[in-house]
């Protein structure tokens, strides 16, 4: 199976993008066989920022395998919701609106009418895509929202499940196969038992993408499996109510599964965070997501909240951006909103970075991105009333609508910036984000929050005094050193904080004045 460039391909990319003006907003409508969704965003990033979501679940695509129609009710309440988002886009200024349609309107005998009623409602063009082409822009998708992402991306839908290889910015040929989960509740006839044998016959045909799954990551791509994972989060009460990103390890997967296909929905614990209208449909997304597992046997899965509509973004950026790492962008987006000085953030970097190599351990090029985007983070609290700086940093990053990182990567920059402002003891930390980050990033994080415990006395959140003051360890101590004009700056807090960074490194601390 071959890999190509994740280059602009078959959508007129660059000819869109001339009408797509800088910081102008952009709005994409997915008009999907379960769902139609309107996302306007702030304008074409590589960390883009929605300003607007809305979903109405109209269930365009039910039963339309048995009677090749579109559903009668669903359209309706599609063509409404169409009419609703062209408004929507309309007062939030959209420049440009992009609307795509997907398994349900390629499918039905009734589709082109449909389609051709649907642009009158929108007022816009519909690309209409075909199952390969959905499964490219899921990739995309997947690129844009993880760092580095290796392995095979599953967009379930209502009417389709899209599969194809990805690693790096190289995608593989994608499939399409007919598993979303209102197809399969229509083909198997309602019933759990015959869904099971259909997805096992079905995913058979995909075998060129699951065979490379084995030992990588599956990037599960949906509604239905997003629900699955917040249900599997209730269950087991994890800390961190985030999807992106979220980690699951597949044998505990299983087990929770066959419990989804074995109970009332109703019955599930926090069963009312998932819409009624999509409640019917856990089952049988629970029968596909179980079925590649055991096929494809991967190493982990990984929940993604970016997919087409994130995949068309990435898609219409130029090649410059599409290089760009999206948490780094992301932070020094909030880093130049939030931060007191931003041009502090960069010197921190900087700053770190001499530090960091100084000592003796060296870090990972994934810890040392993390402790870049904490130098962008460090200062986003200042406005925060003193006594909740810390406690108020922590939530807006541990929560922060960040791509290309990991739920340990989450709680490795929201406790680095706590302990910036409430001191390094370990106590002091939650102890669920002190789990989550594992052993050696919460040591990281104590580490770069002593650090920065250091920069903010000396430069007060200020650009042009780092540069000057080099933090170092030389011949087995800790030395920071003051230029003689910033000599008044040494005292005892600052020798205080220094105190505390040499004690986590176990050597002696000292300020040298030169």
């Amino acid at each position: 199976m071959g890999l190509h460039s994740a280059a602009p391909a078959s959508f007129p990319a660059q000819a869109a993008l001339a009408r797509v003006e800088p910081g102008e907003p952009i709005a994409i409508i997915d008009i999907g066989s379960n769902s139609v969704r309107l996302v306007a965003y702030a304008g074409l990033s590589r960390a883009p920022t929605p300003l607007y979501n809305e979903k109405v679940l109209c269930g365009l695509g039910r039963n339309v395998l048995s009677t090749g129609r579109l559903h009668e009710e669903g359209m309706r309440r599609a063509l409404q919701a169409l009419a609703r988002f062209r408004e929507l886009c309309r007062t939030i200024r959209v420049g440009r609106t992009f609307v795509l349609a997907t398994a349900a309107a390629r499918d039905a005998e009734n589709g082109p009418a449909f389609l051709e009623a649907a642009e009158a409602a929108c007022g816009e063009p519909i690309q209409l895509l075909s199952g390969r082409r959905e499964a490219e822009l899921s990739a995309f998708g997947v690129i844009s929202g993880f760092h580095a992402p290796d392995g095979v991306v599953g967009d379930l839908g209502g009417g389709s499940l899209e599969l194809v290889d990805v690693r790096g910015a190289a995608v593989g040929r994608g499939v399409t196969t007919p598993l979303g989960g209102l197809a399969l509740q229509d083909l198997s006839g309602n019933s759990i038992k015959k869904a099971r044998k259909i997805a096992a016959d079905t995913l058979k045909k995909a075998a060129p993408q699951l065979e490379t799954l084995r030992g990588r990551t599956f990037y599960a791509v949906g509604g239905t499996w997003r629900a699955l994972a917040r249900l599997q989060q209730a269950a087991r009460n994890y800390p961190l109510r985030v999807m992106h990103g979220y980690g699951i390890d597949p044998a505990e997967e299983l087990r929770f599964l066959d419990v989804v296909e074995s109970v009332d929905a109703a019955t599930l614990a926090a069963v009312e965070s998932v819409s009624e209208a999509r409640r019917p449909l856990l089952a049988f997304g629970a029968v596909v997501l179980e079925e590649i597992i055991r096929t494809g046997r991967p190493r982990e899965i990984a929940i993604s909240a970016t997919g087409v509509r994130e995949g068309l973004l990435y898609e219409l950026l130029d090649s410059a951006s599409r290089s760009l790492d999206p948490l780094l962008v992301a932070a020094s987006d909030l880093n130049r909103m939030r931060a007191r000085c931003p041009g502090h953030g960069p010197e921190l970097q900087d700053w770190t970075d001499a530090f960091m190599a100084s000592l003796d351990t060296p870090e990972t090029a994934d810890e040392r991105r993390l402790r870049h985007a904490a130098c962008l983070l460090a200062d986003v609290g200042w406005r925060t009333h003193p006594d909740y700086r810390g406690e108020q940093s922590l939530n807006l990053i541990a929560h922060g609508a960040f791509v290309g990182i990991d739920h340990p990567g989450r709680a490795y920059l929201a406790v680095s910036v706590f302990f910036r402002h409430e001191g390094v003891a370990p106590e002091k930390a939650s102890p669920t984000l002190r789990q989550l980050a594992g052993a050696r990033l919460f040591e990281q994080a104590r580490l770069l929050g002593a650090a920065l415990r250091v920069a903010f006395p000396i430069s007060v959140a200020m650009e042009g005094v780092l540069p000057r003051t080099p933090l170092l360890v030389e011949d087995g101590a800790l030395v920071l050193r003051l230029p003689e004009d910033l000599r008044a700056l040494a005292s005892d807090r600052l020798s205080s904080r220094l105190r505390g960074l040499a004690r986590l490194l176990g050597v002696e601390a000292r300020i040298a004045v030169a």
